[in-house]
């Protein structure tokens, strides 16, 4: 979705092209800094941040952190469980019933999936971080497997001649498209921004820089590009398959006209999500919460005071309002 944004800009596909390679290589270098002491130490982030803010001042950084973990975890959390209400509602039209009800600004039928990706994202955090690893070891190449595969069946049904790599609604030129440029290597920088000082939480385990560096390299550039290439032919596709441009590759899974395809497809991305959403958004705020309480709690209470948070933020109320999301999550990457 984030990739097939960045034609909006007005940019052709080699401009969207070069911004994503300098935008990622940017975090590349980044992500290597932030690693290479935690590595050393074996020590997460809150913890190496003591040695610029102080004990106490190092829980300012660890709170902006948490908070917007926090937030990203509720809409994480809630944008996987539409995918599973699309799923059920396919097998189950009846229960279409249970959408006209709402509480809090979600259906009754939102809330059940909800809380059950909710239960499930905490009970594998909660089996510790040897289980997180493996489930993202086996959820990472799924989804890739499902991507190549979606990808693959958009081009046999619009046929390789109605695939554009062009997207944009409008084109630019001269220095009003290198501004966009720039805007695009600043949005990609923005958007990893959290992941990035985070990054320090997950090379503590690593067993050398060495080891860091090769998997940034493969992880940062080669996978971004490979990923986001793939997105746009499945984007593209949608055009001339379905009358209408369909960003969401759960959504377009959603429309396929075979049930296992769609059960597959859609259990894939869901799995992925989860994965995604517990590294990303339930591990390092587990660090922070942990590290700024004065008791010192277990990582995994302060993993669950995040998850408990984002309940009470109600995120489909934040997700659907783009300023709101945009002013309270922009601010604290901006305070990053």
């Amino acid at each position: 979705v984030f990739a097939a944004s960045l034609f909006a800009l007005g940019l052709a596909s080699w401009q969207v092209l070069i911004a994503l390679l300098v935008g990622i290589c940017i975090i590349q270098v980044i992500a290597n800094l932030v690693a290479k002491p935690s590595q050393q130490a074996a020590v997460p982030y809150p913890v190496i941040c003591r040695l610029a803010f102080g004990v106490f001042g190092a829980n300012i950084p660890a709170i902006i952190r948490g908070l917007i973990a926090v937030a990203w975890y509720g809409i994480q959390t809630y944008l996987a469980s539409s995918a599973l209400v699309i799923v059920v509602l396919r097998f189950f039209p009846e229960l279409a019933a249970y959408q006209s009800v709402t509480f809090l600004g979600l259906s009754w039928l939102g809330w059940f999936g909800f809380l059950a990706l909710w239960v499930v994202q905490a009970a594998v955090f909660w089996t510790g971080m040897e289980s997180i690893r493996r489930f993202i070891d086996w959820a990472g190449p799924a989804v890739y497997a499902v991507m190549f595969a979606l990808a693959g069946w958009i081009v046999w049904r619009a046929g390789w001649d109605n695939i554009s790599f062009t997207l944009a609604e409008k084109e630019l030129s001269g220095w009003a498209a290198f501004g966009q440029v720039v805007m695009a290597i600043a949005l990609v920088v923005s958007y990893f921004s959290g992941p990035t000082l985070n990054f320090g939480d997950f090379s503590r385990y690593c067993r050398s820089m060495a080891d860091v560096r090769r998997g940034n390299f493969w992880g940062l550039p080669v996978n971004f590009l490979a990923f986001s290439l793939v997105t746009v032919v499945i984007v593209s596709g949608t055009l001339p398959i379905f009358g209408e441009m369909i960003h969401d590759p759960i959504a377009t899974v959603a429309r396929i006209d075979n049930t296992t395809a769609v059960l597959l497809g859609a259990f894939t991305f869901v799995t992925a999500t989860v994965g995604i959403n517990i590294v990303a958004n339930f591990v390092s705020p587990a660090f922070d919460f942990a590290n700024v309480a004065p008791s010192r709690i277990s990582w995994r209470a302060g993993g669950m005071i995040a998850a408990v948070a984002s309940i009470f933020i109600t995120p489909w109320n934040l997700f659907n309002n783009p300023e709101v999301i945009h002013y309270t999550l922009d601010v604290l990457a901006a305070c990053i």
